[in-house]
């Protein structure tokens, strides 16, 4: 039986996975709701799977945890004590992280490879364009969305899907948390054309 790999992304309402400017973590929206599903979800078992720039991102923020409150977060603290696989051709081992590998070579290939072997499964949490890769090479199960309350349309940075395929989206579950923020999990299937 295959590993299910999942997507994990946060967004703003219009399409952005970051912003410039003084908006802080989340948007600035994260409430106890939205904190303790984040808990629940990273309490699993499975193993993380990370593109070089959000693992450097991740361990650049961990190193300046005083600058970056949000860091210390219960959900991210359980994130990072998970078993991580880390894609990249420049990054070198040791890596700053607690139980993480490195594997280097074609993400496609990688991440076929642990969809197969891996007992638990595969998460993402970021890592846009590792996921718009496999998303195209059909190798994504789940995109789950984190819609926060807020437009970007300004200082948005990263449109979350720019220049992917078109996929038809089938709504597995939802959540509202702290009566303002949007968990969304999709089963995609490239769109058919006629």
């Amino acid at each position: 039986m295959l590993a299910t790999y999942t997507v994990d992304l946060f967004s703003t309402l219009d399409g952005y996975g970051a912003t410039i400017g003084d908006w802080g973590g989340y948007w600035g929206k994260q409430g106890p709701e939205l904190l303790e599903r984040r808990r629940e979800l990273y309490s699993e078992p499975q193993l993380m799977v990370f593109g070089a720039d959000t693992f450097r991102m991740f361990v650049d923020f961990l190193d300046r945890r005083d600058e970056f409150p949000d860091v210390g977060d219960a959900w991210v603290s359980l994130m990072t004590h998970l078993p991580a696989t880390v894609i990249s051709s420049t990054l070198r081992a040791p890596l700053n992280w607690p139980d993480a590998s490195l594997a280097s070579g074609d993400a496609v290939e990688v991440v076929t490879g642990l969809k197969q072997a891996s007992p638990l499964p595969l998460r993402s949490h970021g890592s846009l364009s590792l996921n718009r890769a496999l998303l195209a090479a059909g190798l994504v199960d789940r995109i789950q969305v984190t819609v926060f309350p807020v437009l970007t349309g300004d200082t948005g940075t990263e449109p979350l899907f720019a220049g992917v395929d078109d996929y038809d989206l089938e709504l597995l579950e939802h959540r509202v948390l702290d009566g303002r923020t949007l968990e969304l999990t999709y089963r995609p299937t490239l769109h058919a054309c006629e």
